[in-house]
């Protein structure tokens, strides 16, 4: 497996791996498959270029297939700059269970250590996703709080748990 920040000629494959997701677990994203399929490459393109305060990580299997993504983007407010968040987060079905995820967020949160005065790595996942939960926690992340009907998709509520990293431990 090798994991890398994805970049422009990547886009293709994220963004067949990312309808995927909006697809397969609808509830686990705030945005939709109907919006997101009408972006353009160029759009994709630009969602994904890195910059000073933003990355996104792909998980390739040995065949070049694209596996699992993760977004990382600081925060950029005066207030707000010890701060990064973790979006996106994905991993295709045939490709769970074999330490992909736990892979990826890995390789971010060593990422993010290099970001001078970042203090703490933020996330939201829906609360009854208990694999991602224990993933989290596995790698440090505590609960700090829950939005009850966080997401709404197809007349349900999603709660959301918020969970942070302290990096300064």
């Amino acid at each position: 497996m090798e994991i890398r920040v994805l970049n422009e000629a990547d886009a293709p494959l994220y963004q067949e791996l990312r309808l995927s997701a909006l697809k397969t677990n609808p509830e686990a994203f705030g945005s939709t498959y109907e919006r997101e399929v009408k972006f353009t490459l160029e759009t994709v393109i630009e969602r994904l270029t890195p910059t000073k305060d933003k990355f996104v990580l792909g998980a390739f299997d040995d065949t070049g297939s694209l596996m699992g993504i993760v977004t990382f983007m600081r925060e950029t407010g005066i207030k707000t700059a010890h701060k990064g968040n973790v979006y996106g987060m994905y991993v295709g079905p045939e490709s769970r269970n074999r330490g992909v995820g736990k892979a990826l967020m890995l390789e971010l949160i060593k990422m993010a250590r290099g970001y001078e005065a970042l203090e703490q790595i933020n996330l939201t996942v829906v609360s009854d996703n208990e694999s991602a939960k224990k993933l989290y926690t596995s790698l440090g992340f505590e609960t700090y709080g829950v939005e009850r009907n966080a997401l709404k998709y197809d007349g349900q509520y999603f709660d959301e748990d918020f969970m942070v990293l302290n990096l300064k431990k």
